[in-house]
């Protein structure tokens, strides 16, 4: 029989989607928390039902049956998953030191809440790890030999970080309009695909083009070299994929509801802490697998762009 107890704060990240809401919302509820930090979005003015779906959303989430202090930060009007996520996880690193990230589509194998419980203690003064993941897109990653990897690529399906890496998040990311910022990640990145990819991303990011907060994470780690432990196992299924999300929403996507499987324990400490990079290339074949027409002619160009203003900057 378990004995574990969810010390950790579990922040919850919601808008209006009720049915995705109350599944992940009884995955936590079954790990009784004792802090529980709820962020939410409003209402869009042009979308009459979103009203009573966020209404709906905020009186699941309030079903506290259990011993837990609950603080909310809820937004009374609609400022979109840029500004709401990373204003949100902002206000939620300024109360606590660390905290379990869940969004509401994000939901958990029970073994979710321990893993990260035990690698945010065990990690918590290396600086290196700026992240741990509960998503394994691959499925699962040399389980039989490890509890967890190390990578460039964490996943934000299911995650955990702390106060001292989430200082260097920028919503705006302003320093990768410096060419040193872009040869330093094109540097950690190894370059080549990785790089191009990544650049594609951080450049509709920092523009303004998407609407989300994630690629910002991203680029704040590869900035300051820091890596991501991810689990060997996925623990985390997106139940959200259809016509409702903000950004997935291709429900016949090989990311949609991958199952999970049940962490280890015991976990095995991995003792060296470098990047697995035969993980890192599986998942980018696995990424452009699902984007086989990403480098678009304006992509293109643009990368010619970037990697001629690295060219000249490696020259000076």
């Amino acid at each position: 029989m378990s004995t574990f107890t969810l010390t950790t704060p579990v922040a919850l990240l919601v808008f209006n989607r009720p049915e995705t809401t109350a599944r992940v919302f009884a995955a936590i509820r079954k790990a009784r928390p004792q802090l529980l930090l709820l962020v939410a979005d409003g209402p869009r003015p042009d979308v009459p039902d979103d009203l009573q779906k966020c209404t709906e959303v905020r009186t699941i989430v309030e079903q506290i049956d259990w011993p837990c202090e609950i603080l909310r930060n809820y937004s009374e009007s609609n400022i979109g998953c840029r500004l709401r996520v990373s204003s949100g996880l902002d206000w939620v690193f300024s109360l606590v030191e660390e905290a379990i990230i869940l969004e509401d589509d994000c939901l958990p194998d029970p073994t979710f809440f321990r893993f990260c419980q035990e690698m945010l203690d065990l990690y918590r003064l290396d600086d290196r790890i700026m992240m741990i993941s509960g998503a394994n897109l691959l499925g699962e990653w040399k389980s039989a030999a490890q509890s967890y990897h190390f990578s460039t690529n964490g996943g934000i399906w299911g995650w955990a970080s702390w106060r001292r890496a989430w200082q260097h998040y920028d919503v705006d990311m302003s320093q990768w309009r410096e060419p040193t910022s872009r040869l330093k990640v094109s540097d950690v990145l190894g370059g080549g695909r990785r790089f191009r990819m990544r650049a594609i991303e951080f450049d509709r990011a920092a523009a303004g083009n998407v609407d989300t907060w994630d690629y910002q994470w991203s680029f704040a780690q590869l900035l300051q070299s820091g890596l991501a432990a991810v689990s060997a196992v996925n623990l985390i299924s997106n139940i959200g994929f259809n016509v409702d999300a903000t950004h997935t929403v291709n429900p016949r996507t090989i990311y949609s509801e991958l199952p999970t499987i049940t962490c280890r324990f015991p976990l095995d400490v991995n003792l060296l802490t470098v990047v697995d990079h035969d993980y890192d290339a599986a998942l980018l074949k696995l990424a452009q697998s699902e984007r086989p027409l990403l480098l678009t002619l304006s992509d293109l160009v643009s990368q010619i762009r970037v990697y001629l203003s690295l060219w000249k900057f490696r020259l000076l």
